[in-house]
């Protein structure tokens, strides 16, 4: 198969879909790969680490959708991309396609089979290809955070760890998962009072498990999350419904009573946002001021870090390209339940229930459609 790597194209976005090492194992099998050129190089990977990886260079995003099968992307494709996509193609990406009407009847209009990593799932239920930049993200979020609460950014003045004789930033956390758990073990580092909120009881007696009373976990329920949330220096939106858009669960009036200079990540922006006041930025302008409060709701916070992203995401994304690039899409989807999840979008059809739901729109499901491919 013709597997395409374009060089994206979103504000600050320098992941790239496949690293050198990852096209190698590709050609090894017989397959061709087309990187536009550049692709790679603000990471670290030249046109020259490609062509030794055995991969031909394209002069243009146009001659790479123009002469590939399969896509691998790492963000949603912008306008521009989106237009480029063909029937006979197919798109393996992050979509987040609840929150973005635009992209989905775009993507819709294409006829191409779309394949979204953060629907692909795994035996025990988890999502294996969102988890390495959750788990970037999460480690992020406090970062970020901690860099807000300075008051050159507009925030409090708050050293997250306190000194002694001081007491230290208390940092709120919405949901327990992979962006959670990874937010945890940065803000103990850094000696901040932290608690954390969820609705899964499991998830709560691991981290107390894990953590004992260096946090404070709690029951997720409007009146707790309106407690802790006025009471934060920072707050990390870390709650994920699948495919789906994300919880309003910070309401616009509770954003109206926060500590005046007090932040806001909402690491779910992908899917929405998990506060009425979050709207996506960019790593160009990254962070906005509502009520006092700073939010800092950057859609690719990953791509900050870039490097150490696209390796971590290729580790878990390649078997899957693998299998596409060998199989064919449609013998892939068959054979794989898990990979077959991660089928958004095909032949002008819904295929995710959670996607059609936001927005009103019909499906087919997925054993129909992989049917029809």
């Amino acid at each position: 198969m013709r597997v395409g790597v374009p060089k994206e194209i979103k504000n600050h976005e320098y992941r790239v879909g496949l690293t050198p090492q990852s096209v190698a194992e590709l050609t090894r099998l017989g397959h061709e790969v087309l990187v536009e050129t550049k692709a790679g190089a603000a990471i670290g990977f030249s046109d020259e680490d490609y062509r030794a990886a055995g991969a031909s260079i394209a002069a243009s995003a146009g001659d790479v959708f123009e002469g590939a099968q399969l896509i691998v992307k790492v963000k949603e494709p912008l306008t521009q991309e989106r237009a480029r996509l063909r029937p006979d193609q197919t798109l393996f990406t992050y979509l987040h396609l609840a929150p973005d009407r635009p992209q989905t009847d775009e993507l819709l209009a294409s006829g191409a089979t779309c394949i979204a990593y953060e629907t692909v799932t795994d035996s025990h239920g988890r999502l294996p290809l969102l988890a390495p930049m959750s788990e970037v993200a999460g480690r992020m979020s406090i970062q970020a955070g901690a860099n807000c609460l300075e008051k050159a950014r507009g925030g409090r003045g708050v050293l997250l760890g306190g000194v002694p004789g001081v007491a230290p930033g208390k940092v709120v956390v919405l949901g327990g998962g992979v962006v959670g758990t990874h937010a945890l073990a940065m803000a103990v580092g850094l000696g901040a009072d932290v608690t954390v909120l969820d609705k899964s009881v499991d998830a709560l007696r691991r981290l107390d498990a894990q953590y004992g009373n260096r946090i404070t976990t709690l029951y997720s329920t409007h009146s707790a999350v309106r407690e802790q949330v006025l009471a934060a220096d920072l707050v990390i939106g870390g709650v994920l419904i699948p495919g789906a858009a994300a919880p309003k669960l910070i309401t616009a009036e509770m954003v109206a009573r926060m500590q005046e200079g007090a932040v806001l990540v909402d690491v779910a922006i992908d899917q929405g946002g998990c506060a009425e006041t979050s709207r996506a930025t960019t790593h160009a302008d990254p962070i906005y001021i509502v009520d006092d409060v700073v939010h800092y709701c950057v859609a690719n916070m990953p791509g900050a870090v870039a490097r150490t992203s696209t390796l971590a995401l290729n580790n878990a994304t390649l078997p899957f390209v693998i299998a596409l690039a060998h199989k064919g899409t449609r013998k892939a989807l068959e054979d794989d339940l898990h990979l077959r999840h991660g089928l958004n979008v095909a032949k002008g059809r819904l295929t995710n229930a959670s996607v059609a739901a936001a927005h009103h729109m019909e499906f087919v499901h997925l054993d129909e459609m992989v049917k029809q491919l």
